[in-house]
Order: structure tokens, then C-alpha cells, then sequence
């Protein structure tokens, strides 16, 4: 039996190899497996690597599959000052690409904030990449209608300091939107795996701050900027890039949805979930990505010439 028919089930196991390293004031914690081509997968918020646990079996024999616990998240250390906007954030991952000496053909595997991480490294290093897949990403900044059934209250308290004590006191996200934004009931394991990095109210800072930074409405206005200008290159850019939509979806849908779908060499597909759909559809989503990466391989040279 090979790693992808195991997988047919969703596993609360995170099996693979990780990683650490040492790097500006901190750690990061890594899953490190296969060989090859790297493909980084970077997740969101509240999130972890343990978010593509059931996803990395797919392409492990297409190259070496590389997913890190952002600064002050699921394995890897805290910020000594709590830095952790998207800047700091965008700060330690760039020296994570640098010590780990990634510099040509990556693959990069996105979702929630992990997508504007990763979309702003690749404009910022646009030879380096071979291939882009999304999810549930940030394509644009948004607007206060933008968010169905009145989600914007939330994001508005959000912003405020009763949004300080839903997620300082409460850990809002991990507690809340987590559970509410995935389809089936995660187990206990599973629940406790994402708890674990945010068990004191101090920690929990991280998920803070990307609640107050998401663009919306024009403000914070630096993050409009970073999210309209990585927006705008992928739009123009040959790199190819496969869209995973979902059914029904919560971030990436509406004008948002529209939008992505003008973006050239493109191929589009679906999957059942609301958010965190890798806990939902890990196996279908697999299983794309695998057929996506082979798919670009064929056609290397052409890639390769597509992103100078």
C-alpha cells in the first residue's frame, strides 16, 4: 500500500520529519521531507503545519516538501518582543528561505494569512518560483460589504478591544472560528494539537494581530498597499497557479473570487469545505496539487521561462 491509499481516511497523525533551526531572535519549527524541487506549504491563522499533515503524502516523492510553524505558532519559537505583524512574520520567513538556501524552483502550496506571506515572497522573488497553489487566500483588499451574513460584525470587534479579549482571554480563533469554519467535528487530538501552541493568554498574541491587519475598508493602510501590489503582478504573471475553490468557502468568494479568476495560466478546481478545508477535503485536495506539480514538471523548461 502506498502513502496516498493510506490517506483515504483523515488522520489525526502528523507523522513527518521536522526540523529546527535557529534564526534572527528565535526558531522555526519545520516539517522536512522528500527530495527534490522544494514545495513550501505555509499556513494561516491560528494554524500550523499540522494543517497539511494528510495534504504532504501526495507530492513526498515530487520533491522536498517543506512546511513551517510561523513565529509564535504551532512548534516553532516566539518572538522575544512580540513581533508579530505581518512584517515581522514576512521578516522571518525570508531568513528561513535564506538559511535554508531555497533559490529555484519552488513550489509554494498557500492558504489564509500563509497566502499573503507567500504571494509577497514570490512577487519579491519572482525567478525563484516554478508553481503557485492557493486556497481560502487573501487576493485583495476587502471591503466591509464584502463579508456575508453579518461576518463583519465579528471583524469589526475584531479591531477593537473587546476583540483584545475574545482572543487574549478566550482564544477566539482557536476555539471559535476554528471548529465553526471546518465541516466535520475535529477530535479531541486533533482540537489539542491546535490548542497546544496557545495555551496561556500571552500567546495568543499572534492571532491578534492578524485579525487587525487584515485590509479592509482601506485600512491598515500599508497592508492595502502589500495586498493590492502582490495582487495586481499575479493577475499579469505567467507563473502557472492552481486555484482551489470552496464549496461553500468563507475568505475566497464573492468579487474576491471573481478577481482570482482573471489571473493568467490558471487551471481552477473544487473542493468541499469552509475555510480550513484541508481538514474537510485533504485527500482531494492531494491529490490536485500532486496532478498540478506533475502536470507543470512536463513542461519545465517553459515554466522556467515564463518566470524571468
Amino acid at each position: 500500500m502506498n502513502n496516498t491509499e493510506k490517506m483515504q481516511t483523515i488522520s489525526s497523525n502528523d507523522i513527518h520529519p521536522r526540523k529546527r533551526v535557529k534564526l534572527l531572535d528565535t526558531e522555526i519549527s519545520y516539517v522536512d521531507t522528500g527530495e527534490g524541487d522544494p514545495i513550501v506549504f505555509l499556513h494561516g491563522n491560528p494554524t500550523s503545519s499540522y494543517l497539511w499533515r494528510n495534504i504532504i503524502p501526495y507530492v513526498a516523492r515530487l520533491g522536498r516538501c517543506l512546511a513551517p510553524d510561523l513565529v509564535g505558532m504551532g512548534k516553532s519559537g516566539k518572538s522575544p518582543a512580540n513581533a508579530y505583524y505581518f512584517e515581522d512574520h514576512s521578516r522571518y520567513l525570508n531568513a528561513w528561505f535564506e538559511v535554508l538556501d531555497l533559490k529555484k524552483n519552488i513550489t509554494l502550496v498557500l492558504h489564509d494569512w500563509g497566502s499573503a506571506l507567500g504571494f509577497n515572497w514570490a512577487y519579491k522573488n519572482q525567478e525563484k518560483v516554478k508553481c503557485i497553489v492557493y486556497m481560502e487566500a487573501i487576493v485583495r483588499p476587502r471591503d466591509w460589504s464584502d463579508f456575508p451574513n453579518g461576518r463583519d460584525e465579528i471583524f469589526r470587534a475584531l479591531r477593537s478591544e473587546k476583540g483584545k479579549e475574545l482572543v487574549i482571554k478566550e482564544n477566539f480563533f482557536v476555539e471559535k472560528v476554528l471548529p465553526k469554519s471546518i465541516l466535520r467535528k475535529l477530535t479531541d487530538e486533533e482540537m489539542n494539537a491546535y490548542r497546544e501552541p496557545f495555551k496561556e493568554p500571552e500567546s495568543r498574541i499572534p492571532t491578534l494581530r492578524f485579525a487587525q491587519e487584515l485590509p479592509i475598508a482601506g485600512t491598515p493602510e500599508h497592508m492595502v498597499k502589500i495586498v493590492t501590489d502582490y495582487g495586481r503582478w499575479l493577475s499579469q504573471s505567467k507563473i502557472p497557479k492552481l486555484l482551489i475553490t470552496a464549496e461553500p468557502g468563507a475568505l475566497l468568494t464573492g468579487r474576491d473570487l471573481e478577481f482570482c479568476r482573471t489571473w493568467s495560466n490558471q487551471k481552477e478546481t473544487t473542493v468541499k469545505g469552509i475555510h480550513y478545508i484541508q481538514e474537510d477535503s485533504p485527500n482531494e485536495i492531494g491529490q490536485y496539487i500532486k496532478e498540478f506539480i506533475e502536470e507543470v514538471d512536463k513542461d519545465t523548461p517553459k515554466s522556467l521561462e515564463q518566470n524571468i
